[in-house]
């Protein structure tokens, strides 16, 4: 007789091993760790996730993905392994990798095709466009949302010609100034020879009607957030404000190795989603999960929870 207390099936390991050979791709199940992180191409997986907001069309693109060992080397810096540990297994993520996700957008806004940011390389950025009816020529504007390889990278092929042929640019000024005065090889690679191209703003200033530049200063000099607003709906563009839906969204002040600034980092992450858990406006960052659309909600005193998007844009 089936004991009536019992909720699951057992679960044994032949069972385990049958349901895994049934799953899609499950050539990835078990693989060893080391060998995904070889790979900065997602397999298996969409590349673009495409929906309207208002009267503008917006692409999320996937245009690479790597796990990456030893995440407190980057997260939480400033705490003790013990509460990095206890706030990971609260979320159901491991301590001893984690996930990277490199997502620039691509908006259609007033007759204009605008990409935010480039990925890690042209084939990674070219590939995401694609499945999302975009090609390189289609683009009219390109803008860097700051100077870092993996928002840079796709800006020139291995040839060293620009990716969007037809394109011209934009970046705040403020960032642009900083990098230029730095003898980084990745700015004199990939940004600097476009500089004729290139138009600079500041807080406040607009890209296209309905997308905004919003001062997000920390992670580097001149970092910057777009407000895309059409037809009444809302969506803020954060990039790096912050770099993990759990370890940067939820704990604002833990440091983050890559911000140049942690600092004024911490400070602006505070500002930014305690704005979008306010007034309930959705974002997309680009190193959250694939498709990197979500929403944040206060939680306690200090800290926010990421909630990522379901169907909200399919209404």
């Amino acid at each position: 007789m089936t004991d009536p207390t019992r909720t699951f099936p057992e679960l044994t390991r032949r069972r385990l091993l049958a349901a895994s050979a049934a799953l899609p791709a499950a050539g990835l199940l078990g693989a060893p760790r080391a060998a995904l992180a070889q790979s900065t191409e997602p397999a298996a997986m969409p590349l673009a996730r495409n929906f309207a907001l208002g009267e503008f069309q917006v692409s999320t693109l996937l245009a690479g993905t790597r796990s990456v060992e030893g995440p407190q080397n980057i997260f939480g810096m400033n705490v003790e392994p013990q509460t990095f540990e206890q706030v990971s297994a609260e979320n159901f993520i491991p301590t001893d990798a984690a996930q990277f996700f490199f997502t620039p957008t691509v908006v259609q806004a007033g007759g204009e095709t605008i990409l935010f940011d480039t990925g890690l390389n042209a084939d990674g950025i070219v590939a995401a466009l694609g499945q999302a009816g975009v090609t390189p020529e289609d683009v009219d504007v390109v803008v860097l949302t700051h100077m870092h390889g993996d928002h840079i990278g796709g800006l020139t092929g291995e040839d060293g010609m620009p990716t969007f042929s037809n394109a011209r640019y934009v970046t705040g000024q403020v960032e642009y100034d900083a990098w230029a005065k730095q003898d980084n090889e990745g700015f004199e690679a990939k940004v600097r020879p476009l500089a004729e191209k290139m138009s600079f703003l500041g807080d406040g200033d607009s890209v296209a009607s309905g997308i905004t530049a919003m001062a997000a200063f920390g992670h580097t000099p001149g970092h910057m957030a777009y407000h895309l607003e059409s037809a009444g709906k809302r969506l803020l563009l954060v990039v790096d404000t912050a770099n993990h839906y759990v370890w940067s969204v939820g704990y604002p002040d833990w440091e983050v190795k890559f911000d140049m600034d942690k600092a004024a980092a911490a400070t602006t992450r505070r500002r930014v989603f305690g704005m979008l858990a306010a007034d309930r406006v959705p974002f997309v960052g680009y190193h959250m999960p694939f498709p990197a659309v979500g929403y944040v909600a206060p939680r306690g005193k200090d800290g926010f929870e990421y909630v990522a998007s379901s169907y909200q844009f399919m209404l």
